[in-house]
């Protein structure tokens, strides 16, 4: 196990494969907008190089967990922009109420599901350090 992966040294925090599979049964993504190569859930996706944060998300439903750093103010912005256009992305955040992030986009805006307990993320024995919440942001 890749201990980075999975502690604060990283802002990469792959989706529980159990959590993506029981909301594509909802969702029917066609777009994983903040991928790689090992961790993409859809088969068309976004990675570093391609920079989701630079494309037009437009005529897919969207699936987005992006990193958890600094730049996830851009992610959840751009998530937001796109609602706006009419692209619906389905985000797997952290449940950061006080963050600016969070009342600038979500709050009173789209359709949030805090999820109970702490999730493990990708192969990880432990849980996720922070709560976590599903966000759906659709015009």
């Amino acid at each position: 196990m890749n201990q980075v992966m999975f502690s604060s040294e990283s802002t990469i925090w792959e989706t529980p494969q159990w959590l993506f599979d029981s909301l594509n049964k909802d969702f029917n993504f066609t777009l994983d907008v903040c991928a790689d190569v090992n961790s993409h859930k859809c088969p068309k996706y976004f990675d570093e190089k391609i920079d989701g944060l630079k494309q037009d998300w437009s005529g897919n439903v969207c699936w987005m967990n992006p990193p958890y750093g600094r730049v996830i103010y851009q992610w959840i912005k751009k998530a937001y922009e796109e609602a706006r256009k009419g692209t619906t992305t389905v985000a797997l955040l952290p449940a950061r109420t006080d963050t600016k992030w969070f009342h600038e986009f979500i709050l009173d805006k789209h359709e949030i599901i805090f999820l109970k307990g702490r999730l493990k993320f990708g192969k990880s024995v432990n849980s996720a350090p922070f709560p976590s919440m599903i966000v759906i942001f659709k015009s």
